[in-house]
């Protein structure tokens, strides 16, 4: 979960607090870096999913999914994205069994 700025940092931390609450792991990036730093650094590392909350996101209750890939998958509200999760999830878990 990456803040774009010190004020979303809260609405950041409720967001990976929920997503941790859901069962998925989570995790919140809340230092002083750019965006776009943050979303390099995060790729590398291979995150499936980054969800980036700017003043929209924070103001409208949603959280903005990018892919590991780079694929900009639009803003969700946050128990829409837990709802695919779940569904990837399952979906996963299924095909190993």
């Amino acid at each position: 979960v990456l803040n774009i700025t010190d004020r979303q940092a809260d609405y950041a931390d409720k967001v990976a607090n929920e997503l941790k609450r859901r069962g998925f792991r989570a995790a919140a990036d809340l230092r002083n870096e750019k965006i776009g730093y943050k979303i390099r650094e995060h790729s590398k590392q291979r995150v499936p999913y980054m969800l980036i909350l700017g003043d929209k996101e924070a103001e409208s209750g949603t959280v903005t999914i990018r892919t590991q890939s780079g694929q900009d998958l639009g803003a969700f509200p946050l128990a829409e994205i837990c709802e695919r999760f779940a569904r990837e999830t399952a979906a996963r878990s299924a095909s190993v069994a």
